[in-house]
């Protein structure tokens, strides 16, 4: 599919610096949770805010660049992957303008996905971001966030080179880990969600900030059933999702 997207310039002054130097490898996919898009891009656009993000994509497909991709856009907020917690300094965030969960969460347009794939194209063809750091902000912050939720077509994004993805396991009867639970079966479960790139602690315990990585899992990977439990089909597809990263 070869589209191109008209992007609109609508400068955000909500911006800084890169950190440290810090490389771009992260592209950070968020919806825009109010509603009304002309109400997000006008927020997003707010001095008063302390919010913006380099890009956002109407439900139309019209693209309004707010922030240049050499900046410091301010979407992540208190956020980790790999170890990393300013994932402003190294990122390029977009804004998806969808009502969410608060306020009607509802399926993305196809033009508007269309738009968002030649905009992903474009950022990946000028940055080396490797497709298993396309996150959502609820992978990055699972205890606060959950955009851009099960309704948002990562599997059409993978389909056209964007994103880590693998067919998710089927839905099926079997042992199942769930809050309250501890041991060392849970220490593995939460090890291998670390590697990854979940931030989670090193203990043996199905606690509240295991429900919500396992959620935000679930909500990007396998979204026929989110519920914060560890099933075999939970398993099976992080299991395929590591053995499927580069070696590195």
């Amino acid at each position: 599919m070869a589209l191109k997207t008209h992007i609109l310039d609508k400068p955000s002054p909500n911006h800084g610096q890169r950190r440290d130097g810090a490389p771009v490898d992260i592209l950070l996919l968020h919806y825009t949770g109010m509603q009304s898009e002309e109400g997000a891009l006008n927020w997003l656009c707010d001095p008063r805010s302390h919010v913006s993000s380099h890009y956002l994509v109407f439900e139309d497909g019209q693209v309004f660049r707010l922030v240049d991709e050499a900046r410091r856009a301010h979407h992540a907020g208190v956020s980790s992957w790999c170890g990393e917690t300013d994932i402003n300094s190294r990122s390029i965030g977009i804004e998806i303008a969808n009502p969410g969960h608060e306020f009607g969460y509802s399926p993305f347009p196809d033009m508007q996905i269309d738009a968002l794939i030649a905009l992903c194209r474009d950022i990946l063809s000028r940055h080396p971001i490797p497709p298993a750091r396309v996150l959502a902000h609820s992978d990055i912050a699972p205890m606060r966030k959950q955009d851009p939720g099960e309704l948002f077509p990562w599997q059409r994004l993978h389909a056209e080179g964007i994103g880590h993805s693998v067919p998710p396991e089927p839905l099926r009867d079997g042992p199942t880990w769930a809050i309250g639970a501890r041991g060392p079966d849970v220490a593995r479960l939460r090890n291998r969600f670390r590697q990854y790139g979940y931030g989670l602690a090193d203990n043996d315990e199905f606690d509240a900030e295991m429900v919500a990585v396992v959620t935000a899992f679930q909500r990007h990977f396998r979204p026929a059933l989110v519920n914060g439990i560890v099933d075999l089909s939970t398993r099976k597809t992080l299991d395929r999702l590591l053995d499927a990263l580069p070696t590195q």
